[in-house]
């Protein structure tokens, strides 16, 4: 039996039904049984409480074959570090409690540094999670999601240009689809092909500056000089915090975006074959020039 937190997100969902395609129990766990629905007629088990209960996870991890573990996005937490701290203990003590042998944990670039703004709460729960006697846990570190672009839909019709996040154009990082994230996960929830405490990259097929991401983009909605603008630290923040972002999680996205400019966040990372995964920038682009157009 697996375990599959975030079940009704944009991983989990992928890697529930992955399993249960491929034949295997799985029990999903979301903050409203409702939203797990087409997951239980597929022949999931519904398992309805917060990442923050040790107690339920405790029970609902006893058992497992493997668990798929991450922190759930909140975006109005008036701090969000301590929202993920409080988030990753409860996950390492219930992983502990209930003696899990294996766990896939959806982590990001820059986890290996607490340095890293929204990412340093993942660089916290790796460090837990290692402190697990006879845990075999795998971290996910994860490219810029291709999916965060959606977000500056408003943006480009707006105003014309992309936008928003206070990271140089002309950096290149990993970015990554993430059915990839997903698919990768389903991949080694199955094989159990880890032991001890490790992680690998999910980089997608090659990395890119955002400059050129938004060349793609913009040639699939007619817009081939659409410009990618770098905002200022302190005005990225103000619209963050427009757009109903808490203070506290805008601080942490500008410290991401310091972090990525000053050589942080990408000062462990080095693309290798084994973390290319296939979709690339210019697939993304028509599902984005999809959700252009009905916007």
């Amino acid at each position: 039996m697996y375990v599959i937190t975030g079940a009704t997100g944009n991983t989990g969902r992928r890697i529930a039904e992955k399993l249960l395609a491929h034949g295997q129990e799985v029990t999903a766990i979301s903050r409203t049984e409702a939203h797990l629905a087409d997951l239980v007629a597929k022949g999931a088990k519904a398992a309805e409480g917060t990442l923050e209960d040790v107690e339920f996870l405790t029970k609902t991890f006893s058992g497992a074959t493997a668990v798929y573990l991450l922190i759930p996005p909140n975006f109005t937490a008036g701090d969000f570090r301590e929202y993920q701290t409080t988030v990753s203990r409860a996950l390492t003590e219930a992983v502990r409690r209930a003696g899990v042998k294996h766990a896939v944990v959806l982590s990001s670039i820059g986890a290996h540094s607490d340095q890293s703004g929204v990412v340093a709460g993942l660089h916290d729960l790796e460090e837990m999670l290692k402190g697990v006697e006879s845990l075999n846990v795998l971290f996910l570190r994860a490219g810029f999601f291709m999916q965060n672009f959606y977000g500056n839909i408003g943006l480009i019709k707006g105003m014309g240009i992309n936008g928003g996040f206070p990271i140089e154009g002309d950096l290149s990082m990993p970015i990554v689809h993430v059915n990839d994230i997903a698919d990768v996960a389903t991949r080694h929830l199955l094989a159990l092909d880890f032991s001890g405490a490790s992680h690998v990259y999910v980089a997608g097929a090659r990395d890119l500056s955002l400059k050129e991401a938004t060349q793609v983009l913009g040639a699939a909605i007619g817009k081939p000089d659409l410009p990618w603008v770098t905002f200022p630290y302190e005005q990225a923040r103000a619209g963050m915090v427009q757009v109903g972002m808490s203070e506290s999680l805008a601080d942490a996205y500008v410290q991401f975006g310091k972090a990525t400019n000053e050589g942080i966040l990408m000062a462990d990372y080095q693309r290798t074959p084994d973390y290319t995964t296939p979709t690339d920038i210019e697939a993304f682009a028509q599902e984005f020039a999809g959700a252009y157009a009905q916007s």
